[in-house]
This record gives structure tokens, sequence and C-alpha cells, in this order.
């Protein structure tokens, strides 16, 4: 059935950042949804296993970058590695949202959340954020595209 879903429900390529007092990570998601319109609230699902999930709850605060059609390279680089053990942010160009979480050079736009509840689903947890700010950063580009066979 995972074949089916991986071809017939289509979302963007994000990667979702964090900061604490003294951890910086991010992790590629494809998982994030609108799902409230006032106030405007965003979900993210992490496995508990990412090393992301801990410091969203630590932090309180975290960053959905959403990708543009040419950043593949750096969803892959974001999705490849464990922030456990690398510092994925070595080498990358990236600013702070006005609560410290990174927004990557050349992203398409950010969405700063701060967490407000999250859930048990399944092997997963879904993040529920209020979007705290938001910018759209690119204009000039077209969203990246989660397709199966790009990460597997």
């Amino acid at each position: 059935m995972q074949d089916i879903v991986t071809k017939a429900i289509s979302h963007g390529v994000y990667v979702v950042t964090v900061r604490t007092k003294e951890k910086i990570n991010g992790m590629t998601a494809a998982w994030v949804s609108q799902v409230s319109l006032n106030p405007l609230m965003l979900m993210v699902s992490i496995a508990p296993a990412r090393h992301t999930h801990n410091l969203i709850k630590e932090s309180g605060y975290f960053a959905i970058n959403a990708l543009t059609e040419d950043q593949v390279n750096i969803a892959r680089h974001f999705g490849s590695k464990s922030g456990r053990t690398v510092n994925k942010f070595e080498g990358q160009s990236y600013s702070d949202t006005p609560k410290g979480s990174p927004v990557l050079e050349g992203a398409l736009a950010y969405f700063e959340c701060k967490l407000m509840d999250t859930f048990k689903a399944g092997d997963h947890t879904l993040f529920i954020g209020e979007v705290v700010t938001a910018k759209l950063l690119r204009d000039d580009k077209k969203p990246l595209i989660f397709h199966w066979e790009d990460y597997f």
C-alpha cells in the first residue's frame, strides 16, 4: 500500500530547523500541512528517533523551510545524515528567525512556529505549531515536490 500512497499523494519538500541553547539541527521532511486558518497553524510529522524530534520539544520553536525545485541536493543533505554526529549546517548559508531557528539561504519561504501541541500518530509524532513569522523569500521559483524515487 505504501507504494500507492507515494505515487498518489503529493506534498512538498521542506527542511525543518531548530535551535536550542546548545544545539542547531535540521532535517528533511515531506509530511507538512496547514491544519488551522485562525490561528494559522502548521503540522510536521517526525519520527521519535530523529534528532530534531527532541530538540523541538526542548526549544518550543521550529522553522519550516520550503525548498525550491532546484534544491534536491539540500533536501538530500539534510535527510541523509544524523545531526547527533554531524553538524549539518557546516558549509551551509543561513540566517536566523527572531526566535533563532535557522532559515536556509535560497529557500522558497520559511515559517517560524511556536510549538503548541504534539500527538502520537503511529510511528511518528505530529508537531503542531502556530506560525509566528513567515516570509516568502523567492517568488521567482517553484516549490520542490516530493518524489519517492529522488530519495530512495
